[in-house]
């Protein structure tokens, strides 16, 4: 089972039916996933609630300008069947750098720009743009 493809899902089915907040079960790496998003412009906020003992929620607040959401496109690159990993001098800009990837590092979870910057590479997880 794809967690992140099915995160990356409710994220865009969120954005294209311009809803203000989508909700996930909330996992270490959907909320590493989550930050990236927020540190780059992506989505305004998210915020982890704990239901019952033991399951958490994480909810995301999407991002609009002018009524067009900041998120227009997710693609999910490396999948639990075929995994891609890529060095640090061969991660892939999206859109002329309007876009972004992130990457799994063993500095953990990076945008592309911020592991060229710290010279490691991982595995390629998806790009946003």
């Amino acid at each position: 089972m794809d967690t992140i493809g099915d995160f990356l899902t409710i994220i865009r089915n969120a954005s294209v039916a311009k809803k203000l907040n989508c909700s996930a079960a909330a996992s270490n790496m959907r909320v590493n996933l989550a930050d990236v998003l927020k540190k780059n412009g992506f989505i305004r906020g998210y915020s982890v609630s704990e239901l019952r003992p033991g399951v958490k929620e994480i909810v995301l607040q999407l991002k609009y300008v002018h009524g067009v959401p900041a998120i227009t496109g997710v693609l999910r690159c490396s999948r639990p069947g075929c995994r891609l990993y890529c060095d640090c001098d061969a991660i892939p800009n999206v859109y002329n750098n309007l876009g972004m990837c992130i990457l799994t590092t063993p500095k953990g979870i990076l945008s592309g720009s911020d592991a060229k910057r710290s010279h490691v590479g991982g595995e390629l997880l998806c790009k946003v743009w």
